[in-house]
């Protein structure tokens, strides 16, 4: 049940996250009032609504704000490679570990650990994460000197854990241990009052960064960015703006500088849309699943992205003769998130 607060509680916008918006509201008064403590919070949200940003605010807003905040992507790295990233190694725990290593949770003592995609753990790792939370400790990978931390865990997850729960992929009782507090973040299309502060913000950004003279939105393209339902969120508006700016050739960035989408178009099919760009081809692919998906449809990153990017990964491994390390360059991804993905999509061989 969400706590109770006054009015008086909000308080001004944390800094480094915009928006006034009643939803944003929301989650300023209840990311003061929890960062008071010292329980374990739980960050919900869609993809790109600045999970990362209110995880950082907790840590800053706290009394261990002059400690380390110390991130984790729990799904950019396969199982051995995370507890030993989360937990530490001695040296000779497995080929390869050539030194003892500090892990991240005791990196993070007095400090706070930002788990992220902390659903896509696996079971053994949910073992160990419940034991940290219970009980402020773990053994190094390797080891069995038991080592004892002070540090503040607050997890993210752009699922819902209990639907997770409920088909046994994300363990109950972990679940209510990081689910002692839930701040939950609004997709931008529940706050659109927000979308022209944070367009003008990324405008400016980006125009010093590029060196451009953007200094204004065509009022046609700031309402197209309005009518936008945003299925990436602040991300992808920050994306698309960025975008814009770089290739504005004058002080306003139009809407004909806007993606297809926004616009409310529907990509013109050539042929099997050769000649296209990827953004409009994208932008289809995008269209097409969700139609196909229907209104009721779920499950669409399975369905519309990771067929993409499962097709990505196997045409630049051709390219690359199978050299992962060379593909992991082209791709922009370390080897191991790569080696994942292979043994992931069933393309190892």
């Amino acid at each position: 049940m969400p706590l109770e607060t006054s009015t008086s509680d909000v308080g001004p916008p944390i800094p480094g996250i915009i928006g006034s918006s009643p939803a944003m509201q929301r989650v300023y008064r209840r990311t003061r009032q929890v960062a008071r403590s010292n329980a374990s919070v739980l960050l919900l949200g869609e993809t790109g609504t600045g999970k990362e940003l209110i995880a950082k605010a907790l840590h800053a807003l706290s009394p261990r704000g002059s400690g380390p905040f110390v991130r984790v992507n729990c799904g950019a790295l396969a199982e051995n490679l995370l507890e030993s990233e989360l937990f530490g190694h001695v040296r000779g725990a497995f080929t390869g570990a050539v030194n003892n290593r500090t892990g991240r949770f005791e990196a993070a003592h007095t400090g706070t650990i930002f788990l992220d995609e902390v659903n896509s753990t696996t079971a053994k790792l949910q073992v160990k994460l419940l034991r940290v939370l219970q009980e402020h400790e773990f053994e190094r990978v390797g080891d069995t000197q038991t080592i004892r931390v002070d540090t503040r865990v607050i997890a993210a997850s752009n699922r819902d854990l209990m639907e997770e729960v409920e088909v046994e992929r994300f363990r109950e009782d972990l679940y209510y241990r990081l689910n002692v507090i839930t701040v939950w973040l609004p997709p931008l299309r529940e706050r659109r009052e927000d979308i022209p502060l944070l367009a003008r913000h990324f405008l400016r950004l980006y125009s010093e960064q590029n060196d451009c003279d953007v200094s204004r939105i065509d009022p046609e393209a700031m309402e197209a960015l309005e009518a936008y339902d945003w299925p990436g969120n602040v991300r992808e508006l920050q994306n698309y703006i960025e975008r814009g700016v770089v290739l504005a050739e004058g002080e306003q960035l139009g809407v004909d500088l806007l993606p297809a989408a926004v616009r409310g178009e529907k990509p013109r099919r050539v042929g099997r849309f050769r000649g296209a760009d990827v953004e409009t081809l994208a932008s289809e692919l995008v269209q097409q699943g969700i139609e196909a998906a229907g209104p009721q449809g779920g499950n669409l990153q399975a369905s519309v992205v990771n067929p993409v990017e499962r097709e990505l990964i196997a045409q630049v491994m051709a390219v690359c003769n199978n050299v992962q390390t060379k593909a992991a360059e082209r791709l922009g991804i370390n080897r191991n998130t790569l080696h994942k993905k292979l043994k992931e999509y069933g393309l190892e061989k």
